[in-house]
């Protein structure tokens, strides 16, 4: 009775402290998302003014019936093709970066060989050297393979510098999976291809997710390659096609936030659809 009444008391001097560093903690993060959301908001609510309205009331709240920006934008320019370019390099580039990492994580993650630890290692060696210091060499070579201004020069590109982090994470994550789970499939006659496909990958889809988000926005956001990649204006991706927005001595700041929203609404509504999966993947190793 003494130790559990004492226990008690023990207990009952610590809750105050906890919840205040709770609190404290509560207050830092809510703080970091105003700061996080603010140029946000301010980028959406200035899509539905004008010029002159941004800077004369900068915080005032616009008319969301007035869309003369967005209808301007999707009417007068080459939005619509940039919009589309992106979709198809982004897509394409994490297919391919998803199934190429896979499979090279999972040779390495679930067979036994000599050589998996360098194959892994040789990976790795991607995330250490950023390919933009390659840029000249990668330049000569898109242009023997007569790339150059093509959107496929930017999915080459983009699967490249992708496989790494995808290789890395599926790899860590196969890793914890019990062998009992192949030797069962393989009793019933499933094959090596059956057994990564209808086995492995439905229980590695928070990685997946992982993997999927942390290169889409990259990729989505990226304007050092298509600067350096594309010329013409029909193979011009978002992030270099709304430079195309800001003229030499006046800039239409309006019709600029406007397609900054549309270019910013994909990547935000992929990740409110992978939140969960994401949130999964990065807690995974948390709680055994």
């Amino acid at each position: 009775m003494t130790s559990a009444a004492h226990s008690r008391t023990d207990h009952a001097q610590t809750n105050p402290r906890e919840f205040s560093y709770a609190f404290l903690i509560q207050i830092v993060l809510i703080l970091n998302s105003f700061i996080m959301l603010y140029p946000v908001v301010v980028m959406v609510l200035s899509a539905f003014k004008t010029t002159g309205e941004i800077f004369e009331h900068p915080f005032a709240l616009p008319d969301f019936t007035q869309v003369q920006n967005f209808t301007r934008v999707l009417g007068e320019t080459s939005m619509p093709t940039y919009f589309v370019n992106s979709i198809l390099v982004t897509g394409a580039s994490i297919l391919l970066i998803l199934v190429l990492g896979t499979m090279a994580a999972y040779a390495v993650a679930r067979y036994e060989s000599r050589t998996n630890t360098f194959v892994l290692l040789f990976f790795l060696a991607g995330l250490m050297l950023p390919l933009k210091l390659a840029i000249i060499p990668l330049f000569i070579l898109l242009r023997d393979l007569h790339l150059l201004d093509s959107l496929w020069s930017l999915i080459v590109t983009y699967t490249a510098i992708g496989l790494p982090s995808c290789v890395f994470i599926m790899a860590g994550f196969l890793r914890t999976l019990p062998a009992e789970l192949e030797d069962a499939a393989r009793i019933d006659g499933a094959s090596e291809p059956r057994i990564m496909w209808s086995v492995m990958l439905p229980l590695a889809r928070p990685p997946l997710a992982i993997a999927a988000i942390q290169n889409a926005v990259p990729i989505w956001n990226d304007f050092f390659f298509p600067l350096v990649f594309i010329q013409s204006d029909a193979n011009k991706t978002l992030p270099q096609g709304l430079t195309s927005f800001m003229g030499e001595y006046t800039t239409d700041w309006g019709m600029l936030f406007a397609g900054l929203t549309i270019a910013a609404a994909p990547i935000t509504l992929l990740y409110i659809a992978l939140s969960r999966q994401f949130i999964q993947g990065m807690t995974a190793g948390a709680v055994k």
